[in-house]
This record gives C-alpha cells, structure tokens and sequence, in this order.
C-alpha cells in the first residue's frame, strides 16, 4: 500500500504542481506581451487567460498532492518526522503564496488587460516575485523529499 501511496503522492505532484509553476512562470511575460500588443491594436488575450485557467485549475487539482501525502506519511509512520513537518509548513506556504497573491494578481492583469488600461512593469515584475517565491517553495519541499534528513534509507 506504502509504493502505491507514494506513486500517486508523486504523480499527483508532477501532474497538478508542474503545470502550475510553468504557467504561473509565463504569465508576466505573457501579459507584458498582450499589454504590447493592445497598445499597437492587435490585442489577444488568449493566451494569458489560458494561463490563468490552467493555474487556477491545476491549483485546484493540487489538493490532492497533500491528501495523498499525509496518506503516504500515515502508511510509513512518519507524521512525526521533522522534515515531514517542514515540507509541510512549506506546502501550506506555497499554497497560501498561489492563492492569496499568484491567482488574484493574475486575475487583475486579466482585468486590466481587458479594459485596455495602463500596464506597468511593475505589476507583472511583482507577480513574477510572488510566483519565484511559490516556485521556490516548491523547491524546498522537493529536496525536503528526496533528501529526507535523518531517513535510514540511505538516500
């Protein structure tokens, strides 16, 4: 049940995570270019608004990555482990950094975009902070992972 648990941990990380970090990734840019398009008559928001569904979506499809997780740390007895602890403090960090600042500031640049207001650099400079920071996370809670401190796997 233990290899079971993890596989779909793991998958459901790849699958739902993955997509998330790269289309928050190319969304600033993606956005600066939609604003520059605008200002020359020839805008198409299509691409930014697809990525922002897929952020939204496979955010949502993230859930499951923790469900899955504390399943998994159940199963192997390890809810009590300290790197457990912080990849979870970490986890629910990022989740916080994509729904309190990724998501709704993408949504305000949709909104912007659309009204054909201003755009400034700094409002996608500070989405792509936010979403370095989320992406960071992320990279911590997967060294966490696989580097497992104090584990008697060898890893």
């Amino acid at each position: 049940m233990t290899k079971i648990l993890l596989s779909l941990h793991v998958l459901a990380a790849i699958v739902a995570i993955g997509p998330v970090t790269v289309a928050a990734s190319m969304f600033p840019p993606a956005a600066r270019n939609a604003h520059a398009a605008a200002a020359e008559g020839e805008a198409d928001l299509g691409t930014v608004r697809l990525l922002h569904r897929i952020c939204r979506t496979y955010a949502t499809m993230g859930l499951a990555v923790p469900v899955l997780g504390f399943a998994t740390a159940a199963v192997m007895g390890v809810l009590d482990s300290g790197w457990l602890t912080a990849s979870i403090a970490l986890t629910a960090a990022a989740a916080g950094v994509l729904v309190a600042f990724v998501l709704p500031r993408q949504g305000e640049l949709l909104d912007s975009l659309g009204a054909s207001k201003a755009l400034e650099r700094s409002d996608t400079a500070q989405l792509a902070m936010f979403t370095g920071v989320f992406n960071l996370l992320w990279v911590a809670v997967t060294i966490l992972m696989i580097v497992r401190p104090g584990s008697t796997t060898g890893a």
